[in-house]
Order: C-alpha cells, then structure tokens, then sequence
C-alpha cells in the first residue's frame, strides 16, 4: 500500500517539476515548487511509515519549515516586484 503511494507522490513530483521548468510566470514557478516541497514532505512521512522509522519525520518537519520560508520570501519578492 506504501509502495503505491510513493509511486503516486512521483507522480505528482514530476507534474510539479514539470511546472517549475515550463512555467510560464514567475508565480506560478513559485506555487509549483510549494507543491513540490509538500509533495517531498508527503513522501518522507511515507517512506517513513513504511520502514517504521520515526526518526525521518524531523527531517520531515525541518524540509516542511525551509519549505514554508522560501514560499514566504518567493511570494514576497513577487509582491514586491509588481506581479
């Protein structure tokens, strides 16, 4: 059952992925990317259910909470920038 879950949440990485590289502004750039860091962070909590090792879900947090950061500083510099 995990294993088909990490296959999906591949899945939905490469769609990100593929929005980070195509575009086609710059905020849509930045939205693809959240959805990949929550996509990265679904995963570890995953992964980590699967080999049983609760030690993977700090690592979750701490990727979840750069995530957020970077959103935050993305979203402020296209505010700033004027759209």
């Amino acid at each position: 059952m995990t294993v088909a879950a990490l296959v999906l949440l591949v899945a939905a990485g490469a769609c990100f992925l593929t929005r980070v590289v195509r575009g086609p502004s710059l905020a849509d750039r930045v939205i693809a990317v959240d959805g990949l860091i929550v996509t990265i962070v679904a995963a570890i909590i995953v992964n980590s259910i699967r080999i049983d090792a609760p030690w993977y879900l700090d690592a979750a947090v701490v990727v979840a909470v750069v995530g957020f950061v970077g959103t935050s500083a993305g979203a402020r510099f296209i505010e700033r920038r004027g759209g």
